[in-house]
């Protein structure tokens, strides 16, 4: 597939999750008396990466995160040339959602930016009041095991045509777990997106929203390789016949 139809593929995919996921938890977590509430915004984000998965997922690959092109980089699935045009896309497509939310959102009256446009924080702009380090290693863990899930439901050994839906239910399970500690990022892209529009308090706690996902996600790549790496002699033992007898059936 060309590069171009890679990166839109990513470009649009990106701008979906942001704004489903951000747009849920700006727009409809807390409206009065039938708010979805942190599972509702959950399963937002799980169903924009299931939906997307399904949709572009034979075209790009459907990374939307920097740090999953980074850990399936490290994993051995993605070439090196291909990562910097993904996470320009990436980066474009969430920028573009989150100013798709905020035109929205200030269409009512009393809005303000102060209440964050979903941005990830920690310390005082974590919605549980969070310390940094919390939100670190939270972030690092919750990125490492993302990375894990995509990279074993995507192995050519894996069950066929399930990948979607164990990816989408992953992120909708890491973020029932991590809103309360930093509004959950596992995605530098999807911090950087609302960041923009907030700025202040968001720009300067945006450092660790790529720090901890990109670490994660390498970590997870290198993980991945040593553990379902297959045995050499098993492999070779598959079938030990010579290679032309093996051609000849």
């Amino acid at each position: 597939m060309p590069i171009a139809n890679r990166v839109a593929a990513e470009f649009i995919g990106t701008l979906w999750l942001v704004f489903g996921g951000c747009g849920s938890a700006v727009l409809a977590a807390a409206f009065p008396e039938v708010g979805i509430g942190l599972a509702g915004v959950s399963l937002a984000f799980g169903l924009t990466v299931l939906t997307m998965a399904f949709t572009f997922g034979h075209v790009s690959g459907c990374h939307l995160n920097p740090a999953v092109s980074f850990g399936l980089l490290v994993g051995g699935r993605f070439k090196a040339g291909d990562f910097l045009p993904y996470v320009g896309a990436q980066l474009a497509g969430a920028i573009v959602g989150a100013g798709l939310v905020y035109l929205i959102a200030s269409g009512k009256a009393g809005f303000d930016l102060a209440g964050g446009l979903a941005s990830n924080g920690y310390g005082e702009h974590s919605p549980g009041g969070y310390s940094l380090l919390s939100g670190l290693v939270c972030e690092f863990v919750m990125t490492f095991m993302f990375l894990i899930v995509i990279l074993g439901a995507t192995d050519a050994r894996a069950p066929k045509g399930f990948a979607p839906i164990a990816i989408g239910l992953a992120l909708t399970l890491i973020h029932l777990v991590s809103i309360p500690i930093t509004n959950t990022s596992v995605n530098p892209a999807r911090s950087t997106g609302p960041a923009l529009f907030v700025g202040g308090w968001a720009l300067s706690q945006l450092w660790l929203f790529w720090l901890a996902p990109l670490l994660g996600a390498g970590c997870a790549g290198l993980a991945y390789r040593v553990i379902a790496a297959e045995p050499q002699a098993a492999a070779q033992g598959a079938d030990s016949r010579p290679a032309g007898a093996r051609a000849a059936g």
